[in-house]
């Protein structure tokens, strides 16, 4: 399949990446998709693009991929903070990903790309955060690191290889559609809505529409400068507990508890606890103590005004941001099995 304007989406039965192959596809772009695993065909029911087998760990796959391809959207990554192997199973991927596939590009003849960063890879020492401030210096997550070191290398090849690349900033996630398994931060809804999260962690997330998401990534592709990255998010971030709040407020007959406050060092010990049984189960712990140490009192708030003025970026509020992702939730049970 050889298209004008052909669209190339990795990772495209994850959320961002489907929801990206949607909004492709409404705006009449010809879409090829790529997974891991070409049997995973349920996001992509009643869409009109093309699915092709890829993996970011094999090069060859996409150069393969690629051909025809005008404009690559980098989406695909390991999506996960914690693993039983962390420097294996993410940063190691994760880096060697964007290798793979921005020497792919080259190879096939592409001649943008927009590559799927994190906000992650910003400096949150200076607040609100923004694009000049450069890279996160925290360096106990090898998720954070993953991004981080990644975005460098992603404008360092495409320096070398001759690629317009741009590179986008989400934060944390949530909206249709969505499929199983949840990504991270939507996978917070549903603990909510379970009634799992019993304590008050002072942990905040930067809730953002996924749809609005996709069209920053489109508008990056259209109007963002090669070299340059670009924030998308909103400006304030929100307590899970302000997020249990609003659920409250929403779900009446739920009859949600706002979690209580208690001291640090048994948030800790119960984060300890929790990663001790995810040793030996294999399962990754609802609460870590590095998440405790890296993200309880953070303030991941954010400076848009780059993203807003060259990209007309305009998200949704996180209220209702939420307020639709909880919706959704509540309207496909499935997903909170």
């Amino acid at each position: 399949m050889s298209q004008k304007n052909l669209a190339l989406v990795s990772g495209a039965n994850g959320h961002l990446g489907n929801n990206l192959v949607r909004f492709l596809i409404g705006k009449g772009i010809p879409v090829r998709a790529t997974v891991r695993d070409i049997n995973n065909k349920t996001p992509f029911a009643g869409l009109d693009c093309e699915v092709v087998q890829a993996d970011i760990t094999n090069k060859a796959t996409f150069v393969k991929a690629l051909q025809g391809v005008e404009t690559f959207y980098a989406v695909g990554a390991s999506f996960r903070l914690w693993a039983k192997n962390p420097k294996k199973e993410i940063y190691d991927v994760n880096i060697q990903g964007t290798k793979n596939t921005i020497e792919a590009a080259a190879e096939a003849g592409v001649k943008r790309i927009v590559y799927v960063s994190s906000i992650a890879a910003l400096d949150y020492t200076i607040l609100p955060a923004k694009e000049s401030n450069g890279y996160n210096p925290d360096r106990r997550d090898m998720y954070y690191n993953s991004k981080n070191d990644g975005e460098i290398l992603a404008f360092q090849l495409a320096k070398e290889l001759g690629i317009e690349l741009v590179a986008v900033m989400p934060a944390a996630m949530i909206g249709a559609e969505a499929f199983l398994p949840l990504n991270v931060s939507y996978n917070v809804l549903k603990l909510i809505l379970n009634k799992q999260i019993p304590m008050d962690t002072k942990i905040t997330l930067n809730w953002i529409d996924v749809k609005d998401v996709a069209e920053g990534c489109y508008q990056a592709a259209q109007h963002g400068r090669a070299g340059e990255r670009y924030i998308l998010a909103n400006e304030k971030c929100m307590t899970i507990t302000d997020t249990i709040k609003l659920a409250r407020k929403l779900y009446p007959d739920l009859n949600l508890k706002v979690p209580s406050t208690v001291p640090q060092f048994m948030l800790y010990s119960l984060a300890w606890i929790m990663e001790s049984s995810a040793k030996i189960t294999g399962n990754p712990p609802l609460l870590t103590t590095k998440d405790i140490a890296m993200f309880s009192g953070l303030q991941q708030d954010f400076d848009l005004s780059k993203s807003r003025t060259e990209l007309n970026f305009q998200p949704k509020p996180p209220e209702l941001a939420l307020t639709a992702a909880f919706a959704y939730l509540m309207n496909h049970k499935e997903l909170l099995r």
